[in-house]
C-alpha cells in the first residue's frame, strides 16, 4: 500500500515538472504559480515544487527568492541533481547553461563532467594542479 502511494507521488510530481515546464514556456506564471503553490502543500517534504518554484521566480525576475527555493529543494533533498544544478546555473553574476525542470534536463550535465574527466595533484613543491585524466 505505502509503495503505491509513493509510486502515485512521484507520477504526479514528474507530471508537475512537465506541466509547469509547458506553462512557462507560454509565459503563463499565474498558472505555474497556483500549481507549484498547491503542490506545495499537497506534498510539504519534496523538492520538486520548491525547484520548479525558483525557476519560475527567476524567470519573473525575482532572483534573491528564487535562490532561496533552490536552497530549499537542496536542503529536503540533497540527492535531487536539478536543485543543485540550479544553484550552480544561477548563483554566479552571469548565468550560465539552461535551468533543470527535472532529472532529464541533468543528462548533459554528467556527459560532459564524462567526458572532462579532471583530477588534483600537488607537484614536489606542494601546490596543487588540476591535470586531466584518462
Amino acid at each position: 500500500m505505502k509503495r503505491k502511494e509513493i509510486s502515485q507521488s512521484a507520477e504526479e510530481l514528474n507530471k508537475l515538472c512537465v506541466t509547469v515546464k509547458k506553462y512557462i514556456g507560454f509565459q503563463d506564471y499565474d498558472k505555474c504559480e497556483e500549481l507549484i503553490g498547491t503542490s506545495m502543500g499537497k506534498f510539504p517534504h519534496a523538492p520538486e515544487p520548491h525547484n520548479l518554484m525558483g525557476i519560475l521566480l527567476e524567470k519573473k525576475g525575482d532572483h534573491l527568492t528564487a535562490m532561496k527555493h533552490f536552497r530549499a529543494a537542496w536542503a529536503l533533498d540533497p540527492t535531487y541533481i536539478p536543485a543543485r544544478q540550479n544553484l550552480e546555473c544561477y548563483g554566479t553574476f552571469y548565468s550560465s547553461g539552461k535551468c533543470a525542470y527535472d532529472e532529464s534536463d541533468c543528462k548533459v550535465e554528467e556527459k560532459d563532467r564524462k567526458k572532462n574527466n579532471y583530477k588534483f595533484e600537488y607537484d614536489e613543491n606542494g601546490v596543487g594542479h588540476f591535470v586531466k585524466g584518462d
